[in-house]
């Protein structure tokens, strides 16, 4: 057994303890489905004596890939590193930030896209927004997301150079959780499960769930699948998202329609709009890890974000202070984002190089960073933590 297949041995036994006791699982796309199911771990101090004595042999991608593993795992065992450490440890690249000059600019550009539409930035700002988009009841969002991904799949694998195939399941949940949708599955198998708490669908939502779940997400892994399957790939076939791939896949799943839809005026405004929110959130994220008062973190979010309900300020910042998980996993948002944003404005030959490497391989930041030399520093170039409200428009 190579020291790969060793390491996927472990983590899915780690696997199966988490999800046996109710826990987040470790997995969220198994890309070698069909093995045989494991023994569940006795417990985590186990799990990571087992990992840290592969990383002792690991190299290159899979040293990587384990350094991850032992973070999170750590950070399940009661460690709290500082949070530079422990994103760069996980996710692969710094948590430094953008400049307020920046994040300025992107909250321009979203309040001039908001104001085309004739919509008025303001605490109505994200309602008007979803009714430009027009509403669906939730009892049509299954066959509004598969219509939507029908039309749209060809585009895609245009784009990505994919042939690989997919079957779609969908699924709704009701959990009291931040998510609205989520996607997971095994080899091309695909599940796509909706919190219908979380959800106000909209026609515009059916495109944009459509790119980023089940085109960017799902096609995305059942790629990498295929890939697996063709070769004998070097990385770990199970991805996660604690891992340094977590920001590829993140952020070209969000910045999807900036490649193929620029035409499409209301869901550019929602990107945009969502974009310049991930980066407002990142400046939290850092905020609260760096430890300033809940108060003031949840008083800046509303000041710069204003359609922002208490309930909702105060799991983002519960889950970016405390949560071992989300700790790690929340930052790929808005370090993807940004850089696959940045991407879709420059020649179409380097992104077109991007998005094919993207689905052949579980790309890291480095990765990316080798792939567009020019490109912005994942993660940000840096900017002090500090939480200045935003002038009122």
């Amino acid at each position: 057994m190579s020291l790969r297949d060793e390491a996927e041995h472990v983590l899915r036994s780690w696997n199966a303890y988490e999800t046996d006791r109710g826990g987040s699982p470790i997995i969220d796309f198994d890309c070698n489905p069909g093995g045989p199911d494991p023994e569940p771990a006795p417990d985590r101090l186990t799990v990571y004596r087992q990992l840290a004595e592969l990383r002792a042999s690991a190299t290159g991608q899979l040293a990587t890939r384990l350094d991850a593993d032992l973070a999170y795992l750590g950070a399940l065992l009661g460690e709290h590193p500082p949070l530079s450490d422990y994103v760069r440890a996980t996710q692969g690249c710094d948590a430094a930030g953008w400049p307020e000059e920046y994040v300025a600019e992107r909250a321009d550009q979203a309040r001039a896209a908001l104001a085309d539409l004739g919509i008025t930035w303001g605490p109505h700002a994200n309602t008007e927004l979803r009714q430009a988009e027009g509403l669906l009841d939730v009892s049509e969002a299954p066959d509004a997301i598969r219509q939507a991904a029908e039309e749209l799949e060809p585009l895609v694998r245009e784009a990505t150079g994919s042939t690989a195939p997919y079957t779609l399941t969908v699924e709704t949940a009701d959990v009291d959780a931040y998510w609205a949708y989520w996607l997971d599955g095994a080899g091309h198998n695909v599940r796509l499960r909706l919190n219908l708490p979380n959800i106000e669908f909209t026609q515009t939502g059916a495109r944009q769930f459509a790119l980023h779940e089940v085109l960017g997400h799902g096609l995305q892994s059942a790629s990498l699948t295929a890939q697996a399957a063709a070769e004998d790939v070097p990385w770990v076939r199970l991805l996660s998202i604690h891992a340094p791939h977590q920001v590829m896949l993140e952020g070209l799943a969000q910045a999807w329609p900036l490649f193929l839809l620029p035409e499409d005026k209301v869901l550019i405004t929602r990107v945009r709009l969502s974009h310049y929110t991930q980066l407002v959130l990142a400046q939290v994220h850092r905020a609260i890890n760096d430890g300033q008062p809940a108060v003031e973190c949840a008083d800046y979010l509303r000041a710069a974000v204003p359609w922002l309900t208490d309930k909702t300020i105060a799991g983002y910042l519960a889950d970016r202070g405390t949560s071992p998980e989300h700790r790690s996993y929340m930052w790929a948002y808005p370090a993807g984002f940004d850089w696959f944003a940045a991407l879709s404005e420059v020649d179409a030959k380097v992104s077109r190089e991007v998005l094919h490497a993207a689905y052949r391989a579980p790309l890291t930041p480095t990765d990316l960073a080798s792939l567009w030399p020019e490109g912005p520093t994942v993660g940000g170039p840096g900017g002090p933590v500090r939480l200045r409200k935003p002038p009122v428009p």
